[in-house]
């Protein structure tokens, strides 16, 4: 069985974030585990859950909602990852690796949203 949202290039990349924040974190301080590598987590595994769920059964402007909370989660991540990079948690390269994804990621979402908003 297939699912609309699994067949969109923004749904694959978001997961492909998700992974890519998951095996970060992962290397985080044991003090950290409850505090920024889950928020970290949690932000970015709800850009693909967000994106999943606005795809199916909602109209255009539902999924546009959706899309906006999928934005909202990955700017989250930058943000955790700019706590992360002052914490020395991660170092500069890894920062921006990972930014440069979430941005890419970001102007997917916003030109999916502007899509729908203007169908």
């Amino acid at each position: 069985m297939s699912f609309k949202f699994e067949n969109l290039l923004v749904w694959q990349k978001a997961i492909d974030v998700s992974y890519d924040i998951n095996m970060l974190v992962s290397h985080f301080p044991k003090e950290e585990v409850y505090v920024l590598s889950s928020q970290l987590k949690r932000a970015a595994d709800s850009i693909s859950l967000n994106i999943a769920e606005g795809s199916t059964g909602q109209s255009n402007a539902g999924f546009a909602r959706f899309l906006n909370y999928s934005i909202r989660s990955a700017i989250e991540v930058v943000s955790g990852l700019f706590l992360a990079r002052k914490r020395n948690l991660i170092n500069e390269d890894e920062f921006k690796v990972n930014y440069e994804k979430i941005e890419l990621l970001v102007k997917m979402l916003q030109s999916l949203k502007n899509s729908l908003e203007g169908s």
